[in-house]
């Protein structure tokens, strides 16, 4: 399970821009980061070879550019006692922006999903989803999804592993 935290607060929202050129140390350091984003700015500036305060600069304007939009805590699930993981896709019945914006908004905040993504395709979105046991995600699905008045479809895939990858840091280079 992951949590995240905002680098912005809401009201520096405004100024957040994505017309931002990255050069290598931004690059350099956004590859330290996603390898340990709790690194002290110290530790930092030595992996990337700049002063601290520079490291300091440079993680204020990656934060209000955007860039960074915030940082996570990741949860061992089975500790807290959620042990089931499942990919749920759902099909909307209607295709209207209204339709749409209201089930995003409503699967978002359901107990035990942990990411939501609107996808083009057969189905419109697919929710990662935690529970304690599979008789709660039977029930998360039959009380949350295949009630609810939007949803025309749903197929539940188990999880039988999750692993992070780090595939996509060759943006970076």
């Amino acid at each position: 399970m992951i949590l995240a935290y905002p680098a912005i607060t809401p009201t520096e929202e405004a100024s957040v821009s994505n017309d931002i050129e990255l050069d290598g140390t931004d690059r350099a350091l956004l590859r330290a980061l996603s390898r340990n984003a709790r690194a002290s700015g110290a530790a930092l500036a030595a992996a990337v070879g700049v002063a601290e305060s520079t490291v300091s600069l440079r993680m204020r304007r990656l934060q209000r550019s955007g860039v960074i939009r915030g940082y996570r805590v990741e949860l061992d699930s089975d500790v807290l006692g959620a042990t089931v993981q499942a990919l749920i896709a759902v099909r909307l019945a209607k295709h209207n922006r209204d339709e749409i914006e209201a089930f995003r908004a409503m699967a978002s905040s359901l107990p035990g999903v942990m990411a939501l993504f609107h996808m083009a395709g057969a189905d419109d979105y697919l929710l990662h989803v935690l529970a304690r046991d599979s008789g709660e995600l039977r029930e998360f699905v039959l009380t949350h999804l295949t009630g609810h008045p939007a949803v025309a479809h749903t197929e539940t895939n188990l999880v039988f592993e999750h692993a992070d990858a780090d595939g996509w840091l060759q943006l970076l280079d």
